[in-house]
């Protein structure tokens, strides 16, 4: 006995965003527990094409838990069973020899299928555009404690900018809301002092995004922290409510 594993996937094909697509069984025979989740989709993708099938195409890139490009709906959580993880750092040990699983994309309006398993998360790019960023010219880079920041609120925007923009906390929400996505990314500016002048206009400009991205609303139900691989915190979705109202009551601009 060499301790391996035979395993059954059920996984989602699709050709296209427009294509109705349909669960396929395979065979995943003899598979290492010391692999990872996507080298095992290599081996099932080898056995496909010297078969003359096409292979799963699904995303990836670092497969270190850096890129946020590995995005996998595995046995109904985003990026699998574990907790605090990515797809490509969960190993076949954290299943158990003969169980089924199923593979799906990212299921959310505002992220359409490419192909299988693949989805276009390029909304998440736009909101980013449209505000996620200092556009005032701040000079040089300072030195490390030129501007001093209490360690609680640097920790706490550090916090917020761990954020890999993988979509599960999209993927996890019952309403597919990008709220955590876009509370992360406006808090990990709104902390710091750089990130102070264009603050409400930064939050009016990237909930515009996200709601015409077509993303649906957060109501609170925590799932996405619970999903998130990297821990991202509800607390930055309060942050920027309260400052969305700020901007609106008191300091509105007009967002192009």
């Amino acid at each position: 006995m060499n301790g391996n594993m035979n395993l059954t996937l059920k996984v989602w094909r699709q050709k296209n965003a427009s294509d109705k697509g349909r669960f396929v069984t395979y065979k995943a025979d003899d598979i290492s527990p010391d692999m990872s989740f996507l080298e095992m989709l290599d081996v099932v993708n080898e056995r496909l094409v010297k078969k003359g099938e096409d292979p799963i195409h699904f995303d990836h890139d670092c497969r270190e838990g850096i890129c946020g490009m590995c995005s996998l709906y595995i046995n109904g959580r985003p990026h699998g069973p574990k907790r605090g993880i990515t797809t490509c750092q969960l190993h076949m040990r954290s299943f158990s020899d003969g169980e089924t699983i199923t593979i799906e994309p990212w299921r959310a309006e505002a992220f359409p299928v490419i192909k299988d398993l693949a989805t276009d998360r390029s909304a998440f790019d736009r909101i980013q555009e449209a505000g996620g960023f200092i556009s005032v010219n701040t000079g040089g880079v300072p030195d490390a404690n030129e501007i001093a920041i209490p360690k609680v609120v640097a920790d706490e925007a550090f916090n917020s900018a761990t954020c890999i923009q993988c979509g599960a906390c999209v993927a996890a929400c019952k309403n597919a809301s990008a709220a955590l996505f876009v509370s992360a990314k406006i808090s990990q500016l709104a902390l710091l002092p750089q990130g102070q002048p264009e603050r409400y206009r930064r939050v009016q400009a990237m909930v515009a995004q996200m709601d015409a991205e077509g993303f649906g609303s957060c109501t609170n139900t925590g799932a996405c922290e619970i999903e998130c691989p990297k821990g991202i915190s509800l607390t930055n979705i309060n942050r920027m409510r309260r400052d969305y109202f700020t901007a609106k009551f008191f300091k509105e601009e007009e967002i192009h």
